[in-house]
């Protein structure tokens, strides 16, 4: 079987859940997945084709949009010795993506497949094309700097960490990469995001677990819980290329892995079944979330299943619970002109 990169598809934050209440303005997030532009879904935009359309009405339904952008997109450097499975995306890709998304995270184990250098350069790329990007940076301060987006009066921070080997891809004092998962580091970073950069909402994205495990481990869980214990509002993991369990801590949501979103390569049909997740927030932090299933077809692209019933969950449960299937953007309540 062979292994492809990710593509994190969590669509975070579009509508309420019946009978949740926002205290004041709420922002609706969408994140998803892993997104890699390589290979296939590279080709299919190289012809003119564009593999997020079947789920555009939904990415615009949201005030902010979020991918995990699973490859490094430049033409400089040289594939990473040794790995067996290398992404590196043509900028071309990058008009795309920015129709399609507000911010990606770079945090991932395939951001430095093509080395620095390259790394650097997407960087460039991604500030030309004026894309925000967290997880990532020049240097190591910037790599573990939040990436603060305002939205209806809030200030929404957005971390992003890898601890899915090789290290080596990790920003250094002195060299470009993306930021590493030290617990202490994140905990830190997350208190930094409230107390110096004013942040009202706080959302870690992680790159971690185990690949092909439709239940959190331990691990995962155990820092998780960490992170909200240091003041996160909800945490959205992905790379396990499938999607994980979810869970309810201190009243915050954790959705582990929304598994793969534009990726080609895979066969199984838990591989190719990934999460678009609506968060809505407030102030007082995580007021619903819901899914929408993913089915990604042989090219890598994604279409929403109606007919599969995602996750739900508001504000005042303990867990998440079945949505009712037949779910459509116009229930997300878009405003996007």
């Amino acid at each position: 079987m062979k292994l492809r990169c990710l593509s994190l598809l969590v669509l975070v934050g579009l509508s309420l859940s019946p009978g949740a209440r926002a205290e004041g303005p709420s922002v609706r997030l969408a994140f998803v997945g892993d997104v890699m532009l390589d290979e296939t879904p590279g080709r299919l935009i190289r012809q003119g084709r564009d593999p997020f359309a079947p789920f555009a009405a939904w990415l615009n339904a949201a005030d902010v949009r979020v991918a995990n952008l699973e490859c490094v997109v430049s033409r400089r450097g040289s594939a990473e010795p040794g790995k067996p499975y290398t992404f590196r995306a043509h900028p071309r890709v990058l008009p795309v993506l920015k129709r399609h998304f507000d911010a990606v995270g770079l945090a991932n184990n395939h951001s430095g497949d093509f080395g620095p250098a390259a790394f650097a350069d997407m960087l460039d790329r991604l500030q030309a094309q004026r894309l925000p990007q967290f997880g990532g940076g020049r240097d190591l301060a910037e790599a573990h700097r939040p990436l603060i987006l305002e939205r209806q009066g809030l200030r929404i921070a957005l971390l992003g960490y890898n601890e899915f080997l090789p290290r080596h891809f990790e920003a250094d004092v002195d060299k470009p990469g993306v930021a590493w998962s030290e617990d202490a580091q994140v905990q830190r970073d997350i208190r930094l995001a409230r107390e110096e950069y004013r942040a009202d909402v706080v959302i870690p994205v992680m790159h971690w677990g185990w690949e092909y495990e439709p239940r959190a481990s331990a691990r995962q869980r155990e820092l998780a819980r960490k992170l909200i214990d240091a003041g996160a509002d909800a945490v959205v993991g992905g790379h396990p290329h499938v999607v994980q369990d979810t869970e309810v801590y201190q009243g915050k949501p954790i959705i582990y892995s929304l598994g793969n979103f534009v990726f080609n390569g895979f066969d199984d049909e838990e591989m190719n079944t990934g999460w678009l997740l609506n968060l809505v927030v407030d102030r007082q932090g995580a007021v619903s979330w819901r899914s929408v299933v993913a089915r990604i077809d042989r090219e890598g692209t994604p279409h929403p299943d109606r007919q599969a019933a995602g996750q739900c969950w508001q504000r005042g449960q303990a867990v998440s619970a079945a949505c009712p299937p037949g779910a459509s953007p116009s229930d997300l309540h878009p405003h996007r002109p």
